[in-house]
């Protein structure tokens, strides 16, 4: 069964953001994972943010990848998140 995980923000245009979110849809569809996102359009509401590039995606209120990062990246990135929730004893040596 496929978790899936709260509604996340994808800040950025129009274009690259939909261009980011088809990669990250192919990078983790693999794992046992969905992530649920919304676009937020509202440069001026990023900037207040922190966000400085185009497109951002931001998960737990942290920025995890900025600009159109490759699939790869993607992958890595979700897979050590995966492994690490389903991993007690690397969140108890990250304390």
């Amino acid at each position: 069964m496929k978790r899936i995980l709260p509604p996340e923000v994808l800040k950025g245009t129009k274009v690259i953001p939909a261009k980011f979110s088809k990669r990250l849809s192919c990078a983790i569809k693999h794992l046992p994972i969905r992530v649920q996102f919304r676009y937020e359009h509202d440069t001026l509401k990023a900037v207040e943010q922190g966000v400085g590039v185009d497109p951002t995606f931001v998960l737990d209120g942290a920025i995890l990848f900025e600009g159109l990062v490759a699939a790869e990246a993607i992958t890595q990135r979700f897979e050590a998140l995966v492994s690490r929730e389903s991993d007690p004893s690397s969140q108890e040596a990250g304390s």
